[in-house]
């Protein structure tokens, strides 16, 4: 699973996530990408089984590129704990997504193949997504 090596603070504040991506939002590596369609956190167990669900579909068939990484900790208190007593303990990390943000890329496949494989991936994701081809220049 994807994690920081370091972090600057071991809890971040929550924060919010509104507007649309103003980088990450084109097609820079491969020749088809998974773009996002809403503002949401993706955790990095969601990022893993879209990744493995992509990589099974594909036959290691490719290149798959992933475009966002889980910066954020994100804490949780534990079950049945009053309220006060401070921050709760850092669970697991989640990425701050966009709206317009490609998340994963593809190389080496058919435009069919790619497209199934996304498909499964966004299954895997707590966002609408869509299918977006690179832009001839």
């Amino acid at each position: 699973m994807l994690q920081p090596r370091k972090e600057a603070h071991r809890k971040v504040r929550i924060g919010t996530n509104k507007g649309r991506a103003t980088r990450c939002n084109t097609v820079a590596f491969g020749d088809f990408g998974l773009l996002a369609l809403g503002n949401e956190r993706v955790t990095a167990r969601q990022i893993e089984a879209a990744r493995q669900a992509m990589t099974r579909y594909t036959k290691r068939g490719g290149k798959i590129w992933i475009r966002i990484f889980p910066h954020t900790p994100v804490t949780k208190k534990p079950l049945d704990v009053k309220m006060g007593s401070g921050k709760g303990s850092p669970e697991y990390h989640a990425a701050k997504v966009k709206a317009g943000t490609v998340m994963f890329e593809i190389k080496g496949v058919s435009e069919e193949v790619a497209r199934e494989a996304f498909r499964l991936a966004g299954h895997k994701l707590p966002i609408k997504t869509r299918f977006i081809k690179r832009e001839e220049v």
